[in-house]
């Protein structure tokens, strides 16, 4: 019996389980454009960290898959000119005055990308990209790099119009102004990431209706 992913219900069970997190609702601050990118690595904040510099009304979270000093520091160089700010150490500062977030700890990506108007999913641009599924199921864009084809979910993604592959600066760059000129692509991407992931919930309850104990 094929009875589906239990990967889609897990991830609906940690969008109900999200925290809500003071620092970034204090950095946000009913921003209306804010990009989120989970789990990056250099050669994915290469192309999405350029486009940033040159559009400053966005505000962007960075919750890089290293979080070692050598790669922070990393980021905060290449952002050179924009206010950055740690999450570790935004305590007693103020996060709403910045105009890039770094995430340097773990655990808050989950809970992070319900912020986003626009997310991405690193690792794209070495081995292969990771999950998709925890911005998709906020009901937002979903944007990642080429190595996405043994994903099943990046497939399903893409084909419904909730998530999109890039291969260079010149196509993030050419999606990010659709984004921003048309909400009414971005507000049907949004729904079409969140609709896949729904449609594809309820694997557990099968498995464990059919189960004898």
């Amino acid at each position: 019996t094929v009875v589906g992913d239990t990967r889609f219900d897990r991830v609906l069970q940690i969008k109900e389980q999200a925290h809500q997190l003071d620092i970034v609702d204090r950095f946000v601050d009913s921003h209306p454009k804010v990009f989120v990118a989970g789990s990056s690595w250099p050669p994915d904040e290469d192309i999405f960290i350029r486009y940033f510099r040159e559009h400053p009304e966005w505000r962007l979270i960075i919750a890089p898959h290293v979080i070692d000093e050598s790669h922070i520091a990393q980021i905060e160089q290449k952002l050179e000119g924009r206010k950055t700010i740690r999450y570790t150490k935004a305590e007693g500062q103020e996060p709403e005055s910045a105009d890039v977030l770094i995430i340097d700890c773990f655990g808050l990506l989950s809970s992070i990308y319900r912020y986003a108007t626009v997310c991405y999913v690193g690792g794209g641009f070495g081995v292969s990209i990771h999950n998709t599924l925890e911005a998709a199921v906020w009901g937002k864009p979903v944007i990642f790099g080429p190595e996405n084809q043994k994903f099943q979910e990046a497939q399903g993604l893409k084909a419904c119009g909730g998530g999109f592959e890039i291969r260079s600066h010149a196509d993030f760059c050419e999606l990010m102004d659709r984004f921003d000129s048309d909400t009414a692509f971005l507000g049907n991407a949004g729904h079409q990431a969140s609709q896949y992931v729904e449609s594809l919930t309820g694997a557990t309850q099968m498995i464990l209706s059919d189960v004898e104990i």
